[in-house]
């Protein structure tokens, strides 16, 4: 089960992340997204648990909790809607 953590502390890092969320079971990965530009965190990350339950009680707990200094925000990761790469603006 893939979380989506959000309102992440600039100080968060993935090793950081997977040590709040392991308490709650296996964490096979958890990374906190930076931009590709300047490497800085964008201030949300994901965290994959291997089993629906650990993560549904991470989720339940976790959930406006704070973590370095922030209250987090934690639900069931979305799958992204497919982008549209069609720049547009042009005529056919």
């Amino acid at each position: 089960m893939k979380l989506f953590v959000g309102s992440l502390s600039w100080d968060t890092d993935d090793d950081s992340l997977r040590d709040a969320f392991e308490r709650f079971g296996e964490v096979s990965e958890a990374k906190v997204i930076s931009d590709r530009d300047t490497g800085r965190s964008r201030g949300f990350g994901f965290v994959t648990f291997i089993n629906k339950e650990d993560g549904e009680a991470a989720i339940e707990e976790m959930d406006g909790s704070d973590l370095d200094g922030r209250d987090i925000k934690v639900n069931e990761a979305r799958e992204r809607a497919p982008r549209n790469n069609n720049r547009g603006g042009g005529r056919w």
